[in-house]
């Protein structure tokens, strides 16, 4: 059984620094540097229902419309979107660190962050690679058909042209650190054709294997390729490469930047070349076999890939003989279920986590994938749901070593974000700023760079809702390294809370509370608003988790003390009497839009726990939720219904929660809110207009998730809210369950058959289907399987 680490990352244990006195100067986060050679392994062996977990289509990627109909690849730090055009391959290549801007510390006349390309910044493309192969126009070719290989991480594309089948494969290679092209063929054939390397920033080109060039903002950055054939020629021509007569055909392209998650050094790291170490990285990977090449690409998705298996049912055969985008249309064209599509939906969203969050920067509004230069609110990272959204997924379906990238950009932000904080918060001009006249800690706004900076609005809560994220993490893994790690963000937050909050004494009565000061809830209803139910919410969440990390590292025993009797005086929300909704506002009125796409006030239902269904919440809260819940809608945009899914998960409600999940689902058309051709999510901005934000991809495999296993520390939940359409029969694999533990589950006609549990840290928990419940205890690396269910 693969299992999750219960041990700290290689990287955690590197040798810590300090950044002015507060947090590990993180060299920890690998960038684009030199590696040595990979090890090689032998063939790695497939499950034998891999087949199913095969996305495919009939026709390639226009290149107009690759952001909804390219095929992503990545290794985590460098991806790519590939049309499979058959005459002329296109591939657009991003590195996760290539971003304009900086560290944006100048206020506007509002005392709020400028929000542009120009100073904020924008996520951009790195490079353009074109293959064209004149004689193979998509027009002459038969038999076209275009495969992602869920189960090892490949792209494939075939056709047949004059008796000739072609086939080409492609895939991101995380160990080699390059991007992998392999044209083959059976039947006697031929590649001839040229290949084309470009920036996408005005690059004048002077050679056809490399480029190099730097932004305004003097991030230096860099690209080469390499191609190697057999049985012809293989020329450098200018400014491509030429190839003729070539019974095969491999390309290899590697791409890169100076950027370092080093405030200090302003983020830069002036000793890197990254052409010189791109071409170095495409010279020795065509240096190997292509088939060796294939194999550790293999091995080490799978390494991730692997750790979870699922079957929510059996599809038909007619659904089967449907290529992905005929499926998704009788999915919302037909009531029949067809559980093999939404089981590869959400391996979909895991193969985007393994592709697009490792070893460099986190995901953020397109995870690693674009179209252009200008994606919309600059591909940022907004920390009112959306990046937290992003690996909701992560822990939840054995992708715990994809968290790290989330986390090592927090902590190579703190020196940054606090300094910002302590000179900037409390401007006169700051309509968020703090009444109390005191500051300290960190805060950031709703959107965030990879420089330090922020941009558009303050967001005072931010701070909590990542540490609250961060601390998730840790229940997962239960790693104290780690907790030591995030430790200094966790109390730097609390820092800011303490200066923040306001007493107040509730009305009619003699009883203070504290309360938020003036506040916005995201993103409606009045900007001035004090003790928002968002905020209150999440900072009880963030100052309980700090006293617990406290204790668990005996430090600051005194200012735990302090925090800990903070949270005992906050503000919690009441149910209104007017609309029998929990309140968002401290107002029994609804001052925002009922149907808004965001639940920030349920942000204790979902992601955290204090709203429970269990009997430990008092029945009017939960009522109140479940109300506003209600009012709010089951129609939105993709991450909203996804958290409307995970939200109706935890209370048990699988009908709503199922019905969310095929919500989205829907194909996109003319830009509406759905899938779109590749199963990416769109978000409609604006009529006929729809652009890919990736929060989707990850929320709804996470609800998926949550309706068939819920835990936190000490409590495991079987199968609460199990919908009609998964019933009959399934399994799960490898869900990792808070407290340190692993869970494999089958069940039948709705009921848990087997459920085995397994520690990677963990030793007591309860774990419960139904009104049945029983204590299970553990040494770490032991297990147990449960059979009797029957209530």
């Amino acid at each position: 059984m693969n299992t999750s680490p219960n041990e700290p990352s290689r990287r955690a244990l590197l040798s810590l620094a300090t950044t002015a006195g507060l947090t590990a100067a993180l060299g920890t986060l690998p960038t684009f540097t030199a590696s040595a050679a990979p090890v090689r392994p032998a063939e790695v062996p497939l499950p034998a229902d891999a087949s199913r977990e095969r996305l495919w289509w009939r026709a390639p990627g226009d290149e107009g419309s690759l952001i909804e109909q390219g095929l992503p690849l990545g290794n985590g730090r460098i991806g790519a979107l590939a049309s499979n055009d058959p005459g002329r391959e296109l591939l657009l290549i991003t590195d996760a660190t290539m971003w304009t801007g900086g560290l944006n510390d100048t206020l506007d006349q509002d005392g709020q962050f400028p929000y542009g390309r120009s100073d904020f910044g924008s996520f951009t493309l790195l490079a353009r690679l074109t293959v064209d192969i004149p004689d193979h126009d998509l027009g002459a070719v038969s038999g076209y058909r275009r495969t992602l290989d869920l189960a090892q991480g490949l792209v494939t594309s075939s056709y047949v042209r004059s008796g000739v089948t072609y086939r080409r494969e492609m895939y991101a290679s995380h160990p080699d650190d390059v991007i992998v092209l392999r044209f083959t063929q059976s039947g006697g054939g031929r590649y001839t054709g040229s290949i084309t390397l470009t920036g996408t920033h005005g690059e004048k080109p002077t050679a056809a294997e490399s480029f190099g060039a730097a932004l305004p903002n003097g991030l230096r950055y860099g690209a080469a390729v390499k191609a190697r054939g057999s049985g012809g020629k293989v020329i450098v021509d200018g400014t491509r490469i030429d190839f003729s007569g070539c019974k095969d055909l491999t390309v290899v392209v590697s791409a890169g930047t100076d950027y370092t998650p080093d405030a200090e050094a302003g983020f830069r790291n002036p000793s890197l070349d990254p052409e010189g170490l791109a071409r170095a990285k495409v010279r020795a990977a065509a240096a190997e076999s292509a088939d060796a090449l294939r194999r550790t690409h293999v091995a080490d998705y799978r390494a991730l890939y692997g750790r979870l298996g699922l079957s929510l049912g059996t599809s038909t055969d007619a659904q089967r003989e449907l290529d992905t985008w005929e499926r998704l249309h009788a999915r919302t064209r037909d009531p029949e279920p067809d559980p093999e599509l939404e089981a590869a939906y959400l391996q979909y969203g895991r193969y985007l986590m393994i592709t697009s969050s490792r070893d460099s920067l986190p995901m953020g509004l397109q995870g690693l994938w674009l179209d252009g230069n200008d994606p919309d609110w600059m591909g940022d990272y907004h920390t009112d749901i959306n990046i937290q959204m992003n690996y909701w997924m992560a822990d939840r379906t054995g992708l715990s070593p994809c968290f790290d990238a989330f986390t090592d950009y927090c902590l190579a932000q703190l020196s940054s974000w606090t300094d910002t904080t302590r000179r900037l918060f409390n401007d006169p001009r700051n309509r968020y700023r703090n009444s109390s006249g005191k500051n300290a800690g960190w805060a950031v706004a709703f959107s965030t760079n990879p420089y330090g900076g922020s941009g558009w609005w303050w967001h005072p809560a931010g701070n909590a809702w990542l540490c609250t994220t961060l601390w998730e993490h840790y229940e997962y893994t239960g790693s104290r390294e780690y907790l030591k790690r995030i430790y200094p963000l966790l109390k730097g937050a609390c820092e800011f809370w303490e200066a923040r909050l306001l007493t107040v004494t509730l009305p009619g009565t003699s009883k203070e509370v504290l309360v938020d000061d003036r506040d916005w809830s995201p993103e409606h209803g009045p900007q001035d608003a004090k003790g928002i139910t968002y905020a209150q919410e999440v900072v009880w969440t963030l100052f309980g988790n700090y006293c617990t990390a406290a204790a668990e590292l005996r430090r600051d025993t005194d200012y735990a003390d302090t925090i800990a009797a903070l949270r005992r005086k906050l503000y919690l929300p009441q149910v209104s009497p007017t609309t029998g909704w929990l309140e968002e506002w401290m107002s029994p009125d609804n001052l925002g839009e009922t149907t808004h796409r965001h639940l920030s006030p349920l942000i204790n239902l979902f992601p955290g726990d204090r709203i429970r269904p269990d009997g430990s919440t008092p029945a009017e809260i939960v009522a109140g939720a479940t109300a506003l819940l209600t009012a709010r809608g089951m129609e939105s945009f993709g991450w909203a219904n996804a958290w409307r899914s995970l939200c109706w998960a935890r209370l048990k409600n699988a009908d709503n929660a199922y019905q969310l999940v095929v919500n989205n689902l829907r194909p996109s058309t003319d830009g509406s809110n759905g899938t779109a051709f590749n199963l990416f999510d769109i978000y409609e901005v604006e009529r006929g207009r729809g652009i890919f934000q990736i929060d989707a991809n990850f929320g709804t495999p996470a609800a998926m998730v949550e309706m068939l296993l819920y835990s936190r520390p000490g409590h495991v939940e079987l199968l609460p809210a199990l919908p009609d359409a998964w019933a009959d029969s399934g399994h799960v694999r490898g869900v990792p369950a808070r407290g340190g533990f692993e869970v494999d589950l089958r069940w039948r006609d709705g009921r848990p058959t087997e459920a085995r549990i397994h520690s990677v840290g963990g030793r007591t928990t309860t774990v419960a289907y139904g009104d049945v419940s029983r204590t299970v205890t553990l040494r770490p690396g032991a297990s147990v399987t449960l059979k009797d269910f029957a209530e």
